[in-house]
C-alpha cells in the first residue's frame, strides 16, 4: 500500500479521547460521533465523522485487520458488556 503522507494541526494531533460512539447513516453518509460519557452525566460529542458508506466499509476492513494484528501481539481484547449497568474495565 502506498504510504500517504498527512499534514496535521497541532490540535487535532492531540487527539480526543472516546469512550462511547453512535454511529447512524443515511442513504449517502455514515455519521460517527465519538463522545465522551461519564456517570450521571450526558455524553458531550468530542468529535464528528461523516463519510461515504464506500470509505465506512473500508473503514470497518481497516479495523477488522488492525484489532486482528492487536490481539495477535498481545491477545484477545475483552468483548465490552451490553449490559448498561455492569461496570466497564
Amino acid at each position: 500500500m502506498k504510504e500517504i503522507k498527512l499534514d496535521i494541526t497541532p490540535d487535532v494531533a492531540r487527539g480526543s479521547y472516546a469512550n462511547l460512539a453512535i454511529i447512524t447513516h443515511t442513504r449517502d453518509e455514515f455519521i460517527l460521533d465519538f463522545a465522551l460519557a461519564y456517570p450521571r452525566q450526558s455524553p458531550t460529542v468530542g468529535a464528528r465523522v461523516v463519510t461515504s458508506p464506500r470509505h465506512a466499509k473500508a473503514l470497518l476492513r481497516s479495523l477488522e485487520d488492525n484489532i486482528r494484528r492487536f490481539e495477535a501481539r498481545h491477545g484477545t481484547i475483552p468483548e465490552p458488556s451490553r449490559d448498561p449497568n455492569e461496570p466497564s474495565n
